[in-house]
């Protein structure tokens, strides 16, 4: 399949995106970087399992490469006056939302999520430039006379330093932009490692940062099927320090202990287990509507997607059948297919192990409700999904499912329904869904989660704090704390 001949432009008034740039090398410097007989890992369309384009295979020494031209953009950028990196992000979002309609189509084809998935992707990806606009030209300090009176207390923030940034498949555009654009506020330079599985957008974005003026070396590409050891060479050198991550709970233990030998700062969205509450006192139909959207936002393959649906048992019928209905009416397709609403899981080994929790959650005495049969098909599809009755001791009881299955299990009381909530090691995102405000709030907070989505089923929004607790990570992203993370206080005592 020719990539290049899939995107037109999004307007005439603007040059056409290359859906193909990551062929043309790493993004190093502001340059197309790409040595002679070097090795290329292939894009394959999840929908079709045909390869759509290949991308470089990273080195060593191209990591370190990667990292020497972030330090010799990082005082120039430093030194950028506020209002004019600004502009720049700016720019990138008005960019963005230009030509948000080949952004989208090649996101659903490298990552296979439907087109209309997609396109919210890039909406909410964009959005992060925006805000972060706002927030370059409102990074302030402090000024304070200390308690004792002795002395005045100034604080000042500064750019934290180089910072290698790691991002997942699943979301390719908004990971990405969720971490270069606070970074670029806050004055940092980066280089960014996407997931193999799909690299493309973040080539292609790196053309349109490039086109909003981000000069070269600000922003820097590279991809590697040895994440390990190219991590390693860039976190071994003294100039990087920061590393924001999102991906597994043990790939970021792995990353952590890494950067523990510099003593580098991070920042680590990793796995979740969400639950989703359903009270009694519910309406049926939000707690449907909410129910869907953090189930199959994505196809269910999200850190935030509901894992395991807790309903109270006056509802449980009602919301069990309904839910099936609803989850039953999804159109499985090709990502692309504008007509499609649930589309394939990003490889075969993501449905196998999907096959597998059904497997067991139905060993132990699930029932079926509706799909659970992988399609005889080319594509790594797997049909929507609802088992009922599910044994809290299954096996997708405490892993991340990451596919259109909806685990459903019934619950009596409210104390019931927080100790099932907070049975995991992780705490990223719980759903809360009840008439009752009160309650609402009362299991909000006894909940252990970085994030509660009452009576809805959307978190994530550019202005907020998103991230999670115990084992789902360290530090928040997006709203004023994002751009925090990239920032040093220093303190300055002084007697004037």
């Amino acid at each position: 399949m020719n990539v290049a001949a899939l995107s037109p432009a999004a307007s005439s008034a603007l040059p056409a995106l290359d859906p193909a740039a990551g062929a043309r090398g790493l993004y190093i410097g502001g340059q197309w970087v790409r040595p002679a007989g070097r090795p290329s890992i292939p894009v394959v369309d999840p929908s079709t399992e045909a390869v759509l384009s290949e991308v470089p295979d990273a080195t060593l020494d191209d990591a370190r490469a990667a990292i020497e031209a972030a330090a010799s953009a990082a005082a120039g950028w430093r030194a950028t006056p506020p209002r004019q990196r600004s502009e720049i992000l700016r720019r990138c979002f008005e960019l963005m939302t230009a030509r948000a309609d080949d952004l989208a189509r090649l996101i659903s084809l490298e990552n296979g999520k439907a087109l209309r998935d997609a396109r919210g992707e890039v909406a909410y990806a964009a959005e992060f430039f925006r805000w972060n606009a706002e927030e370059a030209v409102r990074i302030s300090g402090d000024f304070a006379l200390s308690p004792a009176g002795g002395n005045h207390i100034i604080v000042d923030y500064e750019p934290i330093g180089i910072c290698v940034l790691i991002t997942p498949w699943n979301f390719p555009a908004a990971m990405a932009t969720r971490k270069i654009a606070p970074a670029l506020a806050a004055g940092c330079t980066v280089v960014l490692k996407p997931a193999s599985e799909t690299p493309l957008t973040a080539y292609v974005l790196a053309t349109l940062y490039e086109e909003a003026g981000v000069p070269p070396g600000v922003v820097n590409v590279l991809t590697t099927s040895a994440p390990g050891p190219v991590t390693a060479a860039m976190l071994a050198d003294p100039r990087v320090r920061k590393l924001s991550f999102t991906g597994s709970t043990p790939v970021g233990r792995t990353l952590l202990a890494e950067a523990a030998k510099n003593v580098i700062s991070c920042s680590m969205e990793l796995g979740g287990n969400a639950p989703l509450i359903v009270f009694d006192d519910a309406d049926v139909e939000v707690a449907l509507e909410g129910a869907m959207l953090a189930k199959m936002r994505n196809a269910g393959e999200a850190c935030t997607a509901a894992n395991r649906i807790y309903v109270q048992s006056g509802l449980y019928e009602r919301f069990a059948q309904e839910l099936t209905c609803r989850m039953a009416a999804l159109k499985l397709g090709p990502g692309p297919d504008a007509q499609t609403e649930c589309g394939p899981m990003i490889t075969a080994k993501a449905v196998d192990k999907i096959e597998r929790l059904v497997g067991d959650a139905l060993a132990r005495g699930a029932r079926l409700r509706c799909g659970g049969t992988r399609p005889a098909s080319p594509g790594f599809f797997y049909p929507p999904t609802v088992l009922t009755d599910v044994p809290l001791d299954s096996a997708m009881g405490c892993e991340e499912i990451f596919g259109p299955v909806a685990a459903l299990s019934r619950f009596e009381s409210e104390d019931e329904a927080v100790a099932l909530a907070n049975a995991t090691e992780y705490g990223l995102a719980a759903y809360v869904f009840t008439r009752d405000l009160t309650r609402g709030l009362r299991v909000s907070r006894r909940i252990e989660t970085g994030m509660v989505g009452l009576n809805r089923g959307l978190v994530s929004d550019p202005a907020a704090p998103f991230g999670g607790t115990k084992q789902s990570g360290l530090g928040r992203e997006g709203g004023t704390h994002g751009v925090l993370e990239f920032l040093e206080a220093k303190y300055i005592a002084t007697t004037l």
